[in-house]
């Protein structure tokens, strides 16, 4: 039997799923969470950091994911320093990089599709 069809439904952190692709996606879904895990993949990043990589995202909406990401488990935050401004570290945690392998699949993807459906663009030059 497969795993994702043991029972009828998953619980985790007190939360109901009704399969385990459900609680996968709820982990990891949305437009920004799996953007902000790649960009954690390699390196721990400050704030100011994935906003800069990630040109597009709102300070609000990273702040928001973060919070999630943070709460499911999936990356820490490090507060160095007492008095403002302090500096604050966000990296995967030991469960966050199990992800990486499919991180990793879903940028392959990601590229392939690119590269055969889509158009790359330099903002620089334009």
């Amino acid at each position: 039997m497969k795993t994702e069809c043991i029972g009828d439904s998953v619980i985790m952190n007190g939360k109901t799923y009704p399969c385990t692709v459900s609680l996968a996606m709820d982990l990891i879904g949305g437009k920004w969470k799996t953007v902000i895990l790649y960009h954690l993949k390699t390196d721990p990043k400050r704030y100011s950091e994935l906003l800069k990589e990630m040109q597009t995202v709102t300070e609000m909406t990273l702040s928001l994911q973060l919070k999630k990401l943070e709460q499911d488990g999936l990356i820490s935050r490090k507060v160095y320093g007492k008095k403002p401004p302090v500096k604050v570290i966000y990296s995967l945690t030991d469960f966050g990089k199990t992800l990486i392998p499919t991180l990793e699949a879903i940028t392959a993807w990601g590229n392939l599709i690119s590269e055969e459906k889509g158009t790359f663009i330099n903002h620089s030059k334009i």
